[in-house]
């Protein structure tokens, strides 16, 4: 028997933070605001309003930078047991039509509705019913994308942003994602999406034109990744036991990154990118260790750890020095981040863990 047409929304508050803000000061509402650190503390913006969107505002952007293009912007530092207890809230709405629930962040979350006996079963109508009930109980909106797998709706919740929602049906699942340019597949960044463009390929379309053995050559595992998700494929199923375990960022550089020097230039931009994305995930409290990731020239990995509780800049920076020190060549890849969980026995010395991943 053939089983049902998976149902999946993916349900994301609007500007989440600033939301939660302006909700509880309604005098900023028709202001620019971000929520992040203080700019003469290397502070990020974790996330900002629409009005400050307009002028170039956003996400991991160094807050100092975010006051020179709107320097009438309004700093709110972030106040997160207020967001932990909007989010529980939010949960607790999913969680009345279906125990299948994945949280991604304080702010975001996919629901598998497979089963649910609301409103029918329209997936449609449960969207639009968890949105209001969003805004009458914890008074902040959210967008929604539903569609039959996880890789369509989280697309999909961004169509109508902000307090609007979108839906693909099984159907017009072939011809939505043809015409979605290749950026906007799950793990294609600024230079992967530049290779793609240079090679012929702006939209999903083209890439079908590629096949997966040509795919894998040019880009390894992703290549896979790749030949699926611009057909519209993803199995991944909602998994509603799943324990963040990490939070990390990397970026592949265009032109390789030559010496030690070089890579403590861009490093700083990656930290104030891993900084934003922890604020986003609520996972403060929870840092037992640092971590930094660096791919060769010669496509060899190489990560170093070490016991921490908070990022610490200098830190990283140290770690960065130390795993360069082992080929001494080119960088074509930095990352950073962080491990998560509570470990009995952490003090504060610093103990590293290395790896040399030979591939």
């Amino acid at each position: 028997m053939k089983p049902p047409q998976r149902k999946i929304i993916h349900c994301d508050c609007d500007c989440f933070y600033a939301a939660v803000e302006m909700r509880d000061d309604p005098s900023l509402r028709l202001l620019p605001v971000a929520v992040g650190g203080r700019a003469d503390q290397r502070g990020v913006v974790a996330t900002c309003n629409y009005e400050a969107r307009r002028f170039g505002v956003r996400s991991a952007m160094a807050t100092s930078q975010a006051l020179q293009r709107c320097p009438g912007l309004i700093v709110v530092r972030p106040a997160m047991e207020k967001y932990r207890i909007a989010s529980k809230q939010i949960l607790a709405i999913y969680r009345d039509y279906t125990a299948l629930v994945e949280p991604l962040s304080l702010d975001e979350a996919y629901l598998d509705v497979t089963h649910a006996t609301q409103h029918g079963g329209s997936a449609t109508l449960i969207a639009q019913e968890i949105r209001a009930r969003i805004e009458a109980t914890v008074g902040i909106t959210a967008s929604a994308g539903i569609a039959p797998n996880k890789f369509i709706a989280k697309i999909a919740s961004d169509w109508n942003k902000p307090n609007g929602q979108f839906v693909v049906r099984p159907h017009e699942i072939d011809a939505f994602v043809a015409a979605l340019p290749v950026k906007k597949l799950h793990g294609v960044g600024k230079v992967t999406a530049a290779k793609l463009n240079a090679l012929g390929a702006h939209y999903c379309a083209d890439l079908r034109n590629w096949p997966r053995a040509e795919l894998t050559q040019q880009f390894g595992k992703f290549g896979e990744r790749l030949y699926n998700l611009c057909r519209g494929i993803d199995e991944r199923v909602v998994n509603p036991s799943s324990e963040r375990k990490s939070v990390s960022v990397e970026e592949t550089y265009v032109t390789d990154l030559a010496d030690l020097a070089a890579c403590a230039a861009e490093f700083d931009a990656i930290i104030d990118m891993l900084i934003a994305r922890v604020q986003r995930a609520a996972a403060e409290k929870h840092i037992h260790k640092l971590f930094i990731k660096i791919r060769f020239a010669d496509f060899r990995q190489t990560t170093v750890e070490c016991v921490a509780t908070a990022i610490d800049r200098d830190v990283l920076h140290g770690l960065l020095e130390i795993g360069f020190r082992r080929r001494q060549q080119a960088v074509r890849l930095l990352g950073a981040g962080v491990r998560l969980g509570e470990e009995e026995g952490v003090d504060g010395q610093m103990a590293l863990f290395d790896r040399d991943d030979r591939r």
